[in-house]
């Protein structure tokens, strides 16, 4: 096979891989979304306790979304190596852990809901709300967590579509039993928060369906703390990373919140703007672990490498055509989101700098996701808490200087997500490029 055939048919399978891929990072946040719907037609509050809810339930999912990347990780390192009884192996220590993470958190979050509300700043029917739906919620955690580990397990054998099916069907149960509970039944936030847990438990069990045939071949179908220590490890780092990640978000909005009413309101679409575009940018990025960290198990490196580039190349024509979509619509979208021309003009504005900044992320996507199928977690977490140290000293420089708005605002996080591109890019070539260590086994 000659290298441009090869380069195709690799590219063929990306594409092939990242649009289901695409579909499970497009559908987890619509139980979110369904629920916000449905409740913002109940009240105010209801509303207000539901976004307080929602922020304390992504922090608890922080944990399960962890494993899910180092298990998807470990299970194509096996599978590449041949490995099938110790990629099985994996999925089934993964799933314990899971298991035991999320009865430690449903029983913490349903005992501690009240406390945990208040922290968040839930006083009165607000807070009333959020603990009522946070208590129901703390029922489905554990079928989350089992969920998300199975995710893992079956994205590490290159397998995009069953998890789809499931959140696709999930998530269309949700809708129909909320509107049931709360506008049939009238049984308002507690309706919303049931439906959602019915969901989670359903699809809990949908995956557990799916994953059982596969563990039936692990070598070991029990707990077993020196096959879990590898999973438990590699969270760590992630956890680590994903926690410095949410702190320059939710710090970007606590500065824009500073600053005045209608840049809070910009960055708010802006962001939410970005989160969606970053959906199709993040899809390369999960097949690319997987076929990075497969042939790694069978010590191909020089293939990881391909694959790397190939993607690479992929991510740079998607962000440029997803940066000069979102640069022409600045010029016209603005009132789309408001009626407010204070709040369009930093719309626009922030538009603006989102275009430039999304070709850097698309390949600082896709390098983690190369990164992460080289088992490079402690470098993604120490790297993330580094870039989030430069962020700080930016913060207070809008402060201070609050007339850059929303373009100071946004000019930093290109500043962040130009470091990640050129450091994860230096990160890879070590790695995969001559003279780089050997990746025969997984990088601690």
């Amino acid at each position: 096979m000659t290298t441009v055939s090869k380069a195709r048919q690799l590219d063929r399978r990306l594409i092939r891989l990242a649009i289901p891929a695409l579909g499970n990072l497009a559908i987890g946040p619509i139980y979110v979304l369904v629920d916000t719907a449905i409740v913002g037609r109940i009240g105010t509050d209801q509303l207000a306790g539901l976004a307080i809810a929602a922020t304390v339930l992504s922090l608890v999912f922080i944990s399960g979304t962890s494993l899910t990347y180092g298990t998807t990780e470990q299970v194509a390192y096996r599978l590449g190596a041949g490995d099938r009884p110790g990629a099985a192996t994996v999925g089934v220590q993964s799933a314990w852990i899971a298991l035991g993470i999320g009865i430690i958190e449903a029983i913490l979050l349903a005992v501690f809901a009240s406390p945990i509300v208040s922290v968040f700043g839930g006083r009165g029917e607000v807070a009333t709300h959020a603990v009522t739906y946070l208590t129901i919620s703390a029922v489905g955690i554990p079928f989350v967590m089992l969920a998300l580990s199975i995710q893992g397990t079956l994205r590490g054998e290159a397998d995009f579509t069953s998890p789809l099916a499931v959140l696709a069907v999930s998530n269309l149960a949700n809708l129909v039993i909320e509107l049931i509970m709360v506008f049939g039944l009238h049984l308002g936030i507690a309706g919303s928060a049931w439906s959602t847990v019915i969901a989670q438990v359903g699809a809990g069990i949908w995956f557990i369906a799916q994953a059982l045939p596969r563990f039936g071949r692990a070598s070991h179908r029990y707990p077993r703390w020196v096959d879990m220590v590898p999973l438990l490890t590699a969270g760590q780092h992630l956890v680590i990373r994903v926690a410095a990640m949410l702190v320059v978000a939710s710090g970007s909005t606590a500065v824009a919140a500073r600053i005045d009413k209608p840049t809070l309101a910009a960055f708010q679409v802006v962001g939410s703007l970005f989160r969606f575009v970053g959906l199709s940018l993040d899809a390369l990025a999960l097949p690319v672990q997987t076929l990075v960290a497969e042939r790694l198990g069978r010590d191909d490196r020089a293939d990881a490498a391909f694959v790397s580039t190939r993607a690479i190349r992929l991510s740079i024509g998607l962000g440029a055509v997803m940066a000069a979509i979102t640069l022409a619509a600045s010029v016209f979208s603005a009132p789309l989101f408001s009626n407010d021309p204070g709040v369009q003009s930093r719309i626009a504005a922030g538009m603006v700098w989102l275009g430039i900044a999304l070709l850097p992320a698309a390949i600082a996507f896709t390098y983690d996701g190369v990164l992460i199928g080289a088992s490079d977690y402690r470098f993604l977490g120490r790297a993330a808490v580094g870039y989030l140290g430069v962020m700080i000293p930016i913060a207070i420089a809008i402060l201070t200087w609050p007339s850059v708005g929303i373009g100071g605002i946004w000019a930093g996080w290109l500043v962040w997500l130009m470091m990640r591109a050129g450091v994860n890019h230096v990160r890879v070539q070590r790695l995969l490029g001559k003279g780089s260590p050997s990746l025969a086994q997984p990088v601690s």
